[in-house]
């Protein structure tokens, strides 16, 4: 049944586009403050920097993983076949660089905007990109690569 499945289908099957799990409750979250405000502190220029640099460090993950990504031949959107497993570069340190650059990114926008909303949808964020993709993705690279990616999976964590 299940090399069927990867007959039929040679892709994760996650539930949703990852950039978009995380940008529609960052939306909803910024609403919400917009409606009824709550700050994580005083605005200060220092909130603000770290903000900018946890953005900046996040383009830079995400840009890094996705050249490797490319570099290797391989595709970067989950609903196309993954045709290898990618260990070198930022893939050396999380098994998800570009899912850790998104949650860096949402971290630092919440920041700029000063906004603990967003901070409190994050741990709901977080559930349904585990469940909802990354072990889809787990799911669908051990059937495919087998030992390759168990292997793999036993040196790199899944995060960081």
């Amino acid at each position: 049944m299940k090399n069927q499945r990867l007959k039929t289908q040679d892709n994760a099957g996650v539930i949703f586009l990852p950039p978009v799990l995380f940008l529609l409750p960052l939306i909803v979250g910024l609403i919400a403050h917009w409606i009824y405000p709550m700050y994580l502190t005083q605005e200060t220029l220092l909130q603000i920097a770290i903000g900018s640099a946890l953005g900046l460090s996040a383009v830079l993950i995400a840009v890094w993983a996705e050249r490797i990504m490319h570099r290797a031949g391989t595709n970067v959107n989950p609903y196309k076949p993954t045709t290898q497993i990618v260990t070198e570069g930022p893939y050396r340190f999380t098994r998800n660089p570009m899912y850790l650059s998104m949650t860096i990114f949402y971290l630092g926008l919440s920041l700029i905007f000063n906004s603990l909303w967003p901070l409190l949808l994050l741990p709901l964020v977080l559930v349904v990109i585990t469940y909802g993709v990354i072990k889809r993705e787990e799911r669908y690279l051990e059937m495919k690569f087998g030992a390759v990616y168990s292997q793999y999976k036993a040196r790199v964590r899944r995060w960081i």
